[in-house]
């Protein structure tokens, strides 16, 4: 045990927090830039009250997010010296060590896995009045939030989910590529279901695509009525739940008049 804390650990753990704020501000820093040119109105309001609100949030979300990048990066710098200096995980590199077929569906179950921990530590972080204040309030002090929220939680909140992937690398083999595809979706989803605005076309968003798997539409109307829309990338377990109360039209409205 007094092998695997060495200075390796520390530089791996360390490197591992700086890589997930430095995505963090990459990947919301870019959205919230797209944002600010195709919705003004959602991003730089002309109204300086609502402007110097949109600013404070602003300000708010990303304290938070650097907080929640810390300790997710701890875990995962981790796990990261595990595997590469003790082979102590399941994350092979030859695509050839497990059937090609195994690829997608491991993508599938970590995702899957990762979405049913979500849905019901949201959804009972909702339900238990004492657990939202004391974790998930920070998160809904956006309103509505903006692409800097992805990350926006109290460390309470980010202990119950930070663990979660690095775990499955311990028990589900998974090629680093396919992890790489994991931590990317993520990201995607976590950004983009915050943006305050649809960025997928509306025929997407109301067929088949919009049905079975979230986008901000879907993910608005749980910060505007709270009980309710609580997954993360599928709408299954609120459909199944009975906790599926669809689509925003607030922001399915404006992509209609794009259209």
């Amino acid at each position: 045990m007094l092998a695997l804390a060495s200075p390796a650990l520390a530089i791996s753990v360390a490197g591992m927090c700086l890589i997930v704020i430095a995505r963090y501000f990459a990947t919301s820093g870019l959205f919230a830039w797209a944002a600010r040119r195709i919705r003004p109105e959602v991003y730089a309001p002309s109204d300086p009250k609502k402007a110097a609100r949109l600013s404070r949030q602003v300000r708010r979300e990303i304290g938070w997010s650097i907080t929640a990048a810390l300790f997710y990066g701890v875990p995962a710098g981790v796990t990261a010296h595990l595997w590469l200096n003790h082979g102590m995980t399941r994350i092979y590199i030859d695509p050839h060590a497990m059937p090609l077929w195994w690829m997608p569906v491991s993508v599938f179950l970590y995702l899957f896995i990762h979405d049913a921990w979500f849905y019901w530590t949201h959804r009972a972080m909702h339900h238990w009045p004492w657990l939202f204040r004391k974790a998930h309030a920070v998160h809904h002090e956006s309103r509505p939030p903006t692409a800097w929220a992805a990350m926006a939680f109290h460390p309470w909140e980010s202990l119950s989910a930070a663990w979660l992937v690095p775990a499955l690398a311990f028990l589900i083999p998974i090629h680093a590529g396919g992890l790489m595809l994991v931590l990317l979706v993520m990201t995607f989803f976590g950004v983009t279901n915050h943006m305050g605005w649809e960025i997928f076309p509306r025929r997407w968003v109301e067929g088949w695509f919009g049905r079975h798997i979230i986008s901000a539409s879907h993910h608005h109307l749980h910060h505007s009525q709270y009980l309710s829309n609580y997954g993360l990338y599928f709408r299954f377990w609120d459909r199944l739940c009975g906790t599926d109360k669809g689509l925003s039209d607030e922001l399915l409205r404006p992509r209609e008049r794009q259209r």
